[in-house]
């Protein structure tokens, strides 16, 4: 983890320019970004379940 990392962003980077980018290279991104959305939905997954343990937990 680089240091920056841990520093808050404070606006969005600016998306990529696709036009300059080879088909190899948009096969590339788009893989890359799949990658990322499924970790994504992984961390998710886990948050909602924890979520819901909590929530048991506290209504008894």
């Amino acid at each position: 983890m680089e240091p920056e990392d841990l520093e808050p962003r404070t606006k969005k980077p600016a998306p990529k320019n696709l036009e300059v980018m080879s088909i190899g290279a948009l096969h590339e991104y788009v893989a890359e970004l799949e990658t990322e959305i499924a970790r994504v939905r992984e961390t998710i997954a886990g948050k909602e379940t924890a979520r819901v343990g909590a929530e048991t937990l506290f209504r008894r």
